[in-house]
């Protein structure tokens, strides 16, 4: 029997390196060299060399990334120097994220940032591994982030390997499959500063396959173990076949799962264009952050809500968006999982009752609308800002609303569409073209073309407003009860949960509607086959 994953030769280079080829205009170059020379001290060190500077240069780190969270990466910048070949130059820092350097040419700026944080929201270098989320470690130039870049690691450990999610025909090698020596290492290529932030770097000891069964190559990198490798390749190869389809197609040309799993190992999971990093502590939750993640190659990262764009490293950017970006691709999560049959109905209706009884539990819910949530996100680091009386979870509330805004597409249209048709919609209108949607008029244009009628009541009452939830009445469309038991422990106190059962008594378009839910179908008649 053949498994669904199997080993992949690696892309290594000795004493070579591994650049992308991609077709660059001829234009500047800036250059970056990532050393990692003693990685058990934890500190990258940096020479970022910039051509062409006329009189003056000023270059920033970002004081965000991964997380909707002002960050300060600057804080890890340690011994800024400038150079003119092998002149110093004055160099002035003009606040906590940028320095002004006086001086005509090529430009070489070093310093060291120190990094030992697990999980893919952050970097870490140890004598393990390196894990570098690019924006949290490389400076920029704020007014050349549309530059090629040429990014190069030296001082690399022997042994280690490297991965990211650059395309598969970008990578050259003299000596295909090698593990790499001390001192070599290898250069990758960028179009613009935005682009290499947008490419995690896993370097180190790693298992590495790659999924076969699907439309085009999915790689994955395991820092740490996998214990039941089989069923988990079987379920994730399920995971991607499944949004690939439901989504029309896959949108990259090559996919990168980095894995790192086991306890310490950090939690969650960050999208990327090509590729995903993800930290769980086993299989499980592993596969659910991984139904999530995927969906964001769609939602989010071509899906993109024009508030977030041009992305603006410097402070905060608000949106309203973020139920929809972050909430609907949980509700995705859990219908991948569920139309796979890796869960049953059962689990689900569970899984959809706990985030109910999570989201009526919170005060907040009463006055803090999906969207406000969403704009609020810059203060989720504040323990205030999260008690349960302050704010929501745009996830959760947006988990949520994505069901309840499901079965109001298919009761109003017969079951003849549903979310699902409005998600692939909005891809065709901003996905692949694209182009950003508006926040709040552009989600409510097509979910009113889906449904054929208006969908502003919803919008304005659910969306916008804090209108409670008609789960009774919603859920009835698809003849499903909802029911709240309240419950006392010792150490949880009193608290009312939500359960989701079936009602025996559903119409047939109640039992449609449901089907539709639990399958990923609708009411459509079959194309009738050509004569």
């Amino acid at each position: 029997m053949s498994s669904i994953l199997r080993l992949m030769p690696i892309r290594l280079a000795s004493f070579a390196l591994l650049a992308c080829v991609l077709a660059l205009p001829s234009r500047a170059t800036i250059e970056y060299e990532i050393s990692l020379a003693h990685p058990e001290l934890h500190t990258f060190h940096i020479r970022m060399t910039v051509p062409n500077v006329s009189g003056s240069l000023t270059v920033q780190m970002p004081a965000w990334n991964a997380l909707y969270e002002i960050r300060d990466f600057s804080a890890h910048v340690q011994k800024v120097e400038a150079k003119n070949g092998t002149s110093p130059l004055p160099i002035e820092k003009v606040d906590k994220q940028t320095w002004h350097i006086t001086g005509t040419g090529t430009i070489t700026v070093s310093y060291g940032t120190f990094w030992d944080e697990p999980g893919p929201f952050a970097t870490q270098l140890n004598s393990e591994h390196a894990f570098i989320n690019p924006a949290m470690i490389l400076m920029y130039v704020p007014d050349r982030r549309t530059e090629n870049i040429n990014c190069s690691f030296a001082s690399v450990p022997s042994g280690w390997r490297l991965e990211t999610p650059a395309p598969l025909e970008s990578f050259q090698s003299n000596q295909m499959g090698q593990s790499n020596q001390m001192g070599s290492g290898w250069t990758v290529q960028s179009a613009a500063f935005d682009a290499l932030a947008d490419t995690p770097f896993e370097i180190g000891y790693f298992e590495a396959v790659t999924l076969s069964g699907v439309a085009k190559p999915i790689s994955v990198v395991v820092h740490g173990k996998i214990e039941k490798r089989q069923e988990f390749e079987t379920k994730l190869a399920q995971i991607c076949r499944y949004e690939i389809s439901l989504m029309g197609g896959a949108p990259f040309e090559r996919y990168l799962f980095i894995f790192h799993v086991g306890e310490g190992m950090g939690g969650g999971g960050m999208e990327h264009a090509n590729g995903t990093a993800i930290a769980a502590p086993n299989e499980n939750i592993l596969l659910a952050v991984s139904a999530h993640e995927f969906f964001h190659l769609w939602n989010v990262k071509r899906i993109r809500p024009a508030s977030l764009e041009p992305v603006d490293y410097t402070k905060e950017q608000y949106t309203k968006a973020l139920w929809f970006a972050e909430g609907v691709t949980s509700t995705y999560e859990r219908y991948a999982l569920l139309r796979t049959g890796i869960w049953n109905k059962n689990v689900y209706y569970a899984e959809l009752g706990r985030q109910i009884s999570d989201l009526e539990a919170r005060p907040a819910n009463a006055w803090q609308s999906a969207e406000l949530s969403s704009f609020d996100t810059w203060m989720e680091n504040s323990a205030i800002y999260n008690r349960p009386e302050n704010s929501v979870s745009y996830y959760t509330k947006g988990a949520v609303l994505g069901v309840l805004l499901d079965l109001w597409l298919r009761q109003q249209t017969d079951n003849m569409r549903g979310l699902d048709d409005m998600l692939r919609a909005i891809n065709e209108r901003f996905g692949k073209t694209g182009k950003p949607y508006r926040d709040h008029e552009d989600l409510e244009l097509i979910c009113t073309q889906t449904a054929g009628s208006s969908c502003k009541e919803f919008f304005d009452s659910y969306v916008s407003g804090t209108k409670p939830f008609p789960y009774e009445e919603y859920f009835g469309f698809a003849a499903l009860k909802i029911r709240r038991v309240i419950r006392t422990s010792r150490e949880a106190g009193t608290q009312t949960l939500f359960e989701i059962s079936e009602d025996d008594s559903a119409s047939e378009k109640q039992k449609e509607i449901r089907n539709g839910i639990l399958k990923g179908q609708t009411s459509k008649p079959a194309a009738k086959a050509a004569d």
